[in-house]
């Protein structure tokens, strides 16, 4: 049954208050469903009015009550508020909550025609409204069994009218064994009030009470929002607030369904875990370079049509960890539509950076079928993989897989095959290029080792040239020429390393302080760089470049063999002049100077003035370098920056043996510093034997 109703026509010259009270009775097992056609209530309200703000309707308005339990005129101040409305926008669609609604319209007005509102009313039936069992508590608590409804309508209690205020219903879903349940929302509206849902929202549980796991907390808006339980319970929770303000939101309708052939979890290794609320969804977080297998639904025997499943493999990414996910396929068989060359029907695709954090899954990197997979190996691009099998309409064995959690060092070069910190960098594959710490320029891992191998060719070289430097070291006291001594914590080591296996030592290197640009030796077959890191905290690394070259003589560019004098003077080339800028191919400029005496004596070297690119108590010497090798056999001290006037302690050297080696070496890209490179005086003789001189031993 369904009608009309209007607006009262009334004479009313001297403004006196009228109270208009329309009240709607349905019969047993029905509700009352009004709707407006028109509505322009005189008076424009203030912004907010239209939606039930008490204060901006004061001649003429309309109060709704769709709570009515009592439909007696005098019982209406004992129902819940509805709302109240005035101006040019009506209320929306109100549906009783029980048998009776009413509309109460007040006016002041002198006169008034049955155009100001009109609208219609119809009685519907009730028992769209009874989803299962009632249960005692509220008007909209029930128990919905599987065995007596296999499936239904699930909505709110007063849709597609506007609901109530202060409702806490709960519909409770109980399967039997084996059975999982489905719910999905056709429609969706409830107040937004933040991405937390503080106000109006739909809780649901995967379990009968809400004692259970929850899947999720549901307010505004929602599309193609389908929910499906893990087990055979379930558990559906609506709350509204009870406040002032009217929202007129719909609240939600959908459909629910028991059934046992929903995909059975089963194919989820313990490893993995089932993500709540999907059908069979699962992720997979690494346990520190663990690994695992995934498995298709119903594993090893054949997957049933139109499923959609995503595998979520997350590696470790925190400040000490970063992890990259590498996955091999063992068995693959996705069949093809028709036989057809595409995946048009069933596919497996594969996303390898982080695409899902976006949504962009039209963005995948992979997407195969067939018989085997192509390629058999996917390797992720940080520490995010995401998989997405649709079984399409046809049927196959489906695919197994290995996963691996690997460390994820983002060190350019060729890794080593057991996925520890060890790169190599061959000649024969790239004469130039760069390399850095892990992870760079995020700081680099506590308790690490990681080992950068450069291996240059026959009559080859190799240079080292660093850009950014920044290793860990608590205690940084030292002094010039001295830095790397103290590197106690982090630090970093550089030799040269020989066809024999043997290896020299060329510095140890800390804090700030970059080492100079490095070069192999002669007759070495190339360079190795030892980065090591303790437990406690960490820096952001290195940043640096390498070079192969053609071999220089044994004196490089400059420099020479000094024996069997007295004393003598070293110079930079075309000193007092700048050393000059490197050739367009010249990617470091180098000189080596072999100082020898009789047995029994040593060496004094005095630097008279020196100008090197560099702070060695600061950045360190990452343009150039003097190093300095007291005795043939020892590690090299290195020198750079500027020789002050009138100091002359600091900047002398006296040798452990009666042989020295300096060495002075410029990188390409930086000009040169000052007018001056070095000048240095070598004196040798027992004569001039004093405090600043050299000396006879023995």
């Amino acid at each position: 049954m369904n009608g009309t109703f209007h607006a009262p026509e009334l004479e009313n010259p001297r403004g006196h208050s009228r109270n208009c009270v329309y009240t709607f009775l349905a019969g047993p097992g029905q509700r009352v469903q009004i709707t407006f056609i028109t509505f322009n209530l005189r008076g424009r309200p203030p912004d907010g009015a239209a939606v039930g703000d008490l204060p901006a309707c004061v001649h003429e308005y309309m109060d709704v009550y769709a709570e009515v339990v009592q439909p007696k005129a005098e019982e209406l101040v004992n129902t819940p508020f509805g709302g109240r409305y005035c101006g040019p926008v009506p209320p929306r669609t109100r549906v009783s909550l029980y048998r009776a609604l009413a509309l109460s319209y007040h006016t002041d007005k002198n006169e008034t025609t049955s155009d100001v509102f009109t609208g219609r009313y119809q009685f519907i039936n009730d028992s769209e409204y009874e989803i299962g069992q009632p249960l005692s508590g509220s008007p909209c608590n029930f128990l919905v069994k599987g065995a007596v409804k296999h499936t239904g309508v699930l909505l709110t209690p007063t849709y597609p009218g506007a609901y109530p205020k202060a409702l806490h219903c709960s519909y409770q879903f109980l399967g039997a064994p084996g059975e999982r349940i489905r719910i999905e929302f056709r429609d969706f509206d409830l107040f937004f009030g933040g991405p937390h849902c503080p106000f109006d929202y739909v809780k649901v549980y995967d379990g009968l009470d809400n004692t259970s796991s929850i899947i999720g907390t549901y307010c505004g808006q929602q599309r193609n929002l389908v929910i499906y339980s893990s087990n055979s319970s379930l558990l559906v929770t609506f709350v509204t607030l009870p406040r002032t303000a009217n929202t007129q939101n719909r609240g939600f309708k959908g459909i629910f369904e028991f059934s046992n052939s929903f995909t059975k979890l089963d194919f989820i290794s313990k490893e993995g875990e089932h993500i709540k609320g999907t059908e069979c969804d699962q992720k997979i977080l690494s346990k520190k370079e663990s690994s695992g297998f995934l498995f298709s639904p119903n594993y090893p025997f054949p997957y049933m049509p139109k499923l959609v499943c995503r595998y979520f493999i997350y590696g470790m990414q925190d400040q000490q960890h970063l992890e990259r996910v590498r996955l091999e396929f063992l068995m693959f068989d996705v069949p093809k539509a028709g036989g057809k060359g595409d995946c048009s029907d069933g596919y497996l695709k594969i996303y390898l950076k982080g695409q899902e954090t976006t949504d962009s899954y039209d963005k995948f990197d992979y997407e195969i079928c067939g018989e085997e997979s192509d390629p058999r190996i996917v390797v992720s691009d940080g520490p995010r993989m995401v998989l997405v099998f649709s079984s399409g309409e046809l049927m196959g064995r489906g695919f197994k897989a290995q996963y691996t959690f690997e460390t994820e060092y983002r060190i350019p070069g060729t890794a080593a095959p057991d996925g520890t910190c060890f790169f190599t960098y061959r000649s024969t594959s790239k004469k130039r290029g760069e390399f850095n710490s892990p992870r760079y320029p995020s700081n680099y891992p506590s308790n690490t080792n990681c080992t950068y191998l450069f291996l240059a060719t026959d009559n080859e070289q190799v240079t080292l040239v660093f850009d950014n430097f920044k290793i860990r070291a608590d205690n940084v006291n030292t002094s010039i020429g001295s830095y790397g001594t103290i590197c106690q914590e982090d630090w970093i080591e550089i030799y040269n390393i020989y066809r024999d296996g043997t290896e020299t030592k060329i510095g140890r290197y800390c804090h700030m302080s970059a080492p100079g640009p490095i070069e192999s030796n002669r007759g070495a077959i190339g360079l190795k760089l030892v980065l090591h890191s303790d437990g406690e905290g960490v820096y952001s690394g290195f940043k640096a470049r390498y070079s192969f070259e053609v071999a220089k003589s044994i004196f490089g560019d400059c420099g020479g063999n000094v024996s069997s004098l007295d004393f003598g003077v070293i110079t930079s080339p075309n000193y007092p002049k700048d050393y000059g800028t490197l050739s367009k191919n010249q990617a470091s400029k180098s000189c080596n100077w072999y100082i020898t005496v009789r047995p029994r004596y040593k060496i004094l070297l005095v630097f008279d003035s020196f100008a090197l690119e560099g702070e060695p108590l600061g950045r360190g010497c990452p343009a150039a370098v003097l190093r300095l090798w007291n005795d043939l056999s020892s590690t090299p001290i290195e020198l750079c920056g500027e020789k002050p006037p009138g100091v002359s302690t600091q900047w002398q050297y006296l040798s452990t043996s009666n042989a020295i080696r300096l060495r002075p070496l410029v990188q390409k890209g930086f000009a040169p510093y000052g007018r001056k490179w070095l000048r240095g005086r070598a004196v040798t003789n027992s004569s001039a034997c004093s405090p600043v001189t050299a000396c006879r031993t023995g």
